[in-house]
């Protein structure tokens, strides 16, 4: 194998016409140049130097390596100024993925938070509802995605990094003038009956399961990924719903009534990553970022 120290003495050998020159130009000894001229021509296989009394010359083979060494050295120099940059945060990219509530509230703050601290950082934002999220930092199409569980198996995430961020309280949903609209709080068997806007899938299995607890089984009339929709759907009255405080915060609520439903029921938020991506600074980053905003 071929290395790029001895790379560095051909090349200063090929310059300066002379292992002592060479020794001088490296600061280094002259018997230190000649062991990595064996030791290379030993790599290739070949002899890359003639010497004849002072003088020394490259051979074809070694005028050939010298030639590649200049574009092999240039680009190893590159590569480390780049990887310098990105373990200083003066470059490199965080590709993150987000559920759609999480995207309206928790992901803007992060992101302008990252991009102030450290601008040479790119980021880029596209939305999954989970298991997709995470299936798709398995698969290597983003470094950090942020997503949520009902109390789910810990074996779900067991090969990954997580940071948890926050517990988010769904809240019952009901039009202005339902009989339950004035209430601070009720019963999730109040809600026996009445037909259901549901979210998104697994947001859907978790009403029908806290529902079955609760004695009944929803009537889904409808079902949509789109909180704005849920609650216009709510507010045309037809139908009740769940939606989690998080979503709450970045939807117009005119035509409905938020109220407090008991047994609680919660959705663990967090952000995830793989751990070998957690210690790269870039990443490492945006998930203190995340951490911050959703404390805030």
């Amino acid at each position: 194998m071929i290395e790029a120290r001895h790379l560095r003495v051909l090349r200063a050998v090929a310059a300066t016409g002379s292992f002592s020159a060479a020794a001088r130009e490296l600061g280094c000894t002259q018997p230190a140049v000649s062991q990595q001229m064996k030791a290379l021509e030993t790599s290739a296989r070949t002899p890359l130097i003639v010497r004849t009394g002072r003088e020394t010359r490259l051979t074809q083979a070694g005028e050939a390596l010298v030639r590649h060494a200049t574009g092999i050295l240039a680009g190893l120099t590159a590569a480390e100024e780049e990887m310098a940059a990105i373990a200083g945060l003066r470059a490199g990219r965080v590709r993150l993925v987000s559920f759609p509530s999480g995207s309206s509230t928790l992901v803007p703050a992060a992101l302008a938070a990252l991009r102030a601290a450290h601008p040479g950082t790119r980021v880029s934002l596209v939305e999954a509802e989970p298991p997709s999220s995470a299936a798709m930092l398995r698969d290597g199409d983003c470094e950090v995605a942020l997503a949520f569980r009902y109390g789910g198996s810990e074996a779900e995430w067991e090969d990954l990094v997580v940071r948890p961020l926050l517990r988010d309280r769904l809240v019952g949903l009901v039009p202005e003038g339902h009989r339950l609209a004035d209430a601070d709080g009720v019963a999730l068997g109040e809600f026996a009956g009445e037909p259901w806007i549901a979210g998104c899938p697994r947001c859907r299995t978790q009403l029908v399961d806290a529902c079955g607890e609760a004695g009944f089984t929803p009537r889904i009339d409808f079902a949509t990924d789109d909180c704005p929709a849920v609650v216009g759907l709510v507010a045309a009255g037809l139908g009740v719903a769940m939606l989690p405080e998080l979503a709450m915060e970045s939807v117009r609520t005119e035509g409905v009534r938020a109220l407090r439903v008991e047994p609680s029921v919660e959705r663990e938020i967090v952000a995830l990553t793989l751990p070998d991506l957690a210690r790269v600074p870039a990443v490492a980053a945006m998930l203190d970022q995340l951490s911050r905003a959703a404390a805030r």
